[in-house]
């Protein structure tokens, strides 16, 4: 349970334990955003940057409800999230399933409910309280993520909204939620299940690159060199051959997944990322405009409205999933490095404040913080400079989107209200 000193630093009120540092973070991405949404889709013929009748003016009215947002959480008691963490969760499930029956489909997805004018996106509110259950969970009594059965309830939390958006399906969503895998390590996971992922990736690639043959027989050479390094060693040998079987049998198992499981578009984008196809017209042609885009603004930017991508409408989804080559194209290198260092910026003080937590529900929830932010931004950025595969998803902060920046403000706004009381929240 959780329960409260009465220390000085608490009884002087919130306001002087937040960290005003996080929180100016935040206002800095917000404006960044809007400012390069306004330059994205510029309408001459609405100039200011609070028409109500565009993205950007409509962005600003997300911008200032976001934090009405975060100011109410402040206000809040820590014991909050607690106590309602299995009630939220709940309601996104339910909300999850209500996208399905009667979600409006954009772009290929169900994942929105109209309400009016405006569309709910259940999928960026899940985020939130996945972390706040999962926070609740591993911080419980008797908790320990190396035993089966804590490790299984963990997945099960995770994997249940994750189910429910694939269904959308939602791809982008639904591997966001991947990350919270970081939150399992940092709480005691082995570092082997990291490393096999890692080594599930790889293999997957290299079976689309090369023939499976010469795969299997390097992969063996590799497990006779190990087996010999380590022959006085049992568990290595056997370690070895459990995993050579499973490798094998994987790659094996690659063209099948590729051609019957993965969808058409899935299929494209990782023949484009891969160079297997060089469609640059239809396939390629997002993440080609999207390049371009960016190395065009060379060092200094091309300047604030001047990005001829971005203002003849070569670069897809400008304002949303791909705004980065807004900011690549009009600001150049240096203003990308600027808001690289932002993100890292703030993802490390994330980290800091996570460590400096008394309440493992706060620790917890942090890194789970963290992860979902760090995820966004690799998978976001990489996918616009082709580093990664198009698979929808927004940049932090910066996007234009309600569901997705008032989701992001919630999950800022929660850990900066559990800091601010971390001299006197104990559990």
């Amino acid at each position: 349970m959780a329960n409260y000193n009465n220390s000085p630093a608490q009884q002087r009120g919130f306001f002087f334990n937040v960290d005003w540092l996080t929180v100016l973070l935040y206002l800095m991405l917000c404006a960044i955003g809007w400012f390069n949404i306004h330059s994205a889709v510029y309408d001459a013929r609405h100039p200011g940057f609070v028409d109500f009748d565009t993205n950007y003016g409509k962005q600003f009215i997300f911008i200032m409800t976001s934090i009405v947002l975060g100011i109410v959480i402040l206000l809040l008691d820590n014991r909050f999230f607690i106590a309602f963490a299995s009630v939220f969760y709940v309601i996104t499930i339910v909300l999850l399933i209500a996208v399905l029956v009667v979600g409006r489909n954009v772009g290929g997805n169900q994942a929105w409910i109209p309400i009016g004018s405006f569309r709910l996106q259940p999928s960026e509110f899940a985020k939130v309280t996945t972390c706040i259950l999962l926070a609740r969970y591993l911080s419980g009594t008797n908790i320990r993520i190396t035993e089966w059965r804590s490790m299984l309830s963990a997945a099960a939390i995770i994997g249940l909204p994750m189910l429910l958006i694939m269904l959308q399906p939602d791809t982008g969503s639904t591997l966001v939620f991947c990350s919270l895998i970081f939150v399992l390590y940092r709480e005691g996971l082995s570092p082997w299940f990291l490393i096999s992922i890692g080594m599930g990736i790889l293999l997957f690639v290299l079976a689309l690159l090369f023939n499976q043959l010469y795969l299997v027989i390097g992969l063996i050479a590799i497990g006779v060199l190990i087996v010999l390094l380590f022959r006085r060693h049992r568990n290595v040998l056997i370690t070895v051959l459990i995993g050579l079987a499973i490798s094998i049998s994987f790659i094996f198992s690659v063209k099948y997944i590729y051609l019957h499981v993965l969808k058409q578009h899935q299929k494209e984008r990782i023949d484009i990322l891969l160079g297997l196809t060089n469609d640059l017209r239809k396939k390629g042609y997002n993440v080609n405009q999207s390049k371009i885009a960016i190395g065009s603004g060379k060092l200094w930017g091309k300047g604030y409205l001047q990005g001829t991508q971005t203002k003849y409408s070569f670069v897809p989804a400008q304002s949303t999933d791909f705004i980065f080559c807004t900011v690549g194209e009009e600001w150049g290198f240096a203003g990308s490095a600027v808001l690289l260092g932002l993100y890292l910026f703030l993802v490390l003080r994330i980290i800091v404040i996570a460590e400096r937590q008394r309440s493992p529900f706060s620790r917890i929830y942090a890194y789970g913080v963290a992860s979902v932010i760090f995820f966004h931004v690799i998978i976001n950025i990489g996918m616009t400079i082709g580093l990664v595969p198009v698979i929808g998803i927004p940049l932090p902060f910066i996007s234009y989107g309600g569901s997705s920046l008032w989701s992001f403000t919630m999950l800022l706004f929660i850990l900066i209200k559990l800091d601010s009381n971390r001299m006197g929240f104990l559990s």
